[in-house]
């Protein structure tokens, strides 16, 4: 049962896919315990919602490779220097067994594989955990289909047979894969290496780039896009039409608030995106190579035009200081014309940071986010 020969609990084999829809992250990473604080010097705090192992950084899978004996170790560089690609990760993988019923599994390395999925898949630390201690993940899905229970044991069947234990679930995000292990344990059960490739390309033509990277790997390499086609209609970004009382405590609220003080009609998941991209709210406040601060990542000459006090504050706006931070991002992306939606949200995104890539790729997290509102 070395590779994913058979139809997983999710319905479908990755060998078979041919398309698949966009990001399917659920729910939010604010409810894991031991959230670092952000501090700035004469101002409060805002707590983050991410622990100390969580990802600076998310990224959207775009495209997903597999072949059956395992990608060449030769096409993988091939791979990263296609035009757009900005990221690629190898997992092992292949068909087994859980409990009796038929399962698509793949091996990871946790810390390398985590930044990789939805926002609150990546946030929920007791997976991660999970994983390190050598215990199995599924999507949520696949839990209720292979009817597993937390904290239990199974018998998993591939070339090997182990007993392991559940460890919980999660939106993986990756159509086809029901279960996740770490490298070792995939190791042990004798998964095929290098079974599968994710690929980040959000500056890239998906459609082309399928194509490219069928070229690279063979005729007998399955290639997937894992994001929408342009004939598809994404739901609407949701809409905060009340504004709180009080001074936000969490990133969360930060967004939410700031999007319904300083740009009504704006969906605060705009800002927990863009937040997301450019600092990993707030864990990597710069200077960037290009001179960029702050937690929304502002140039200092942009600074000077857009930077506001924000809840209550008073003074010179503070380009570290969260509460001064997003409202500014918030009042900037209103004025490019954010809350009019559509083509005038993405052409405010695109005003923030002059890339199409960027455009797409705030897009792809605020529909996770959306997902979980």
């Amino acid at each position: 049962m070395g590779s994913f020969a058979a139809v997983g609990a999710t319905g479908v084999s990755l060998a078979n896919v041919t398309s698949a829809p966009g990001p399917s992250g659920l729910g939010l990473p604010y409810a894991y315990a031991g959230p670092p604080t952000v501090q700035y010097p004469g101002a409060a705090t805002v707590q983050t919602t991410a622990s100390t192992q969580m990802p600076r950084q998310l990224v959207v899978p775009d495209v997903l490779a597999l072949i059956q004996t395992g990608i060449a170790a030769s096409d993988v560089p091939k791979i990263r220097k296609l035009s757009g690609v900005r990221g690629v990760l190898t997992v092992s993988g292949g068909a087994i067994s859980i409990g009796g019923k038929t399962a698509n599994v793949i091996g990871v390395d946790p810390g390398s594989f985590r930044s990789w999925t939805p926002v609150a898949a990546a946030g929920d630390q007791a997976i991660w955990q999970a994983l390190e201690r050598g215990q199995f993940v599924t999507a949520t899905a696949a839990q209720r289909t292979l009817g597993l229970a937390r904290g239990h044991s199974y018998q998993v069947s591939a070339a090997t047979r182990a007993q392991l234990g559940f460890g919980g679930a999660a939106v993986l995000g990756i159509p086809g894969v029901d279960a996740v292990v770490n490298s070792s344990v995939a190791a042990r059960l004798g998964l095929v290496p290098d079974l599968a490739v994710l690929i980040n390309a959000p500056a890239a033509n998906l459609a082309t780039l399928v194509t490219q990277v069928r070229a690279v790997t063979g005729a007998q390499s399955h290639v997937i896009s894992l994001q929408p086609t342009t004939a598809s209609t994404p739901s609407p970004l949701p809409v905060d039409t009340s504004v709180p009382t009080g001074r936000p405590t969490t990133y969360m609220q930060l967004y939410q608030e700031s999007a319904a003080r300083y740009c009504p009609g704006l969906s605060w998941t705009v800002l927990a995106a863009i937040g997301e991209v450019e600092s990993g709210d707030g864990a990597n406040v710069g200077p960037s190579s290009a001179g960029a601060l702050g937690p929304m990542q502002f140039m200092p000459s942009t600074w000077s035009t857009w930077g506001i006090d924000g809840f209550g504050d008073t003074g010179t706006p503070n380009i570290m200081n969260p509460y001064d931070a997003v409202p500014s991002a918030a009042a900037m992306l209103c004025a490019d014309g954010a809350a009019e939606g559509g083509s005038s949200l993405r052409g405010a995104i695109f005003s923030y940071n002059h890339a199409v890539w960027y455009v797409d790729e705030v897009l792809a997290i605020a529909r996770e986010y959306a997902t979980g509102a």
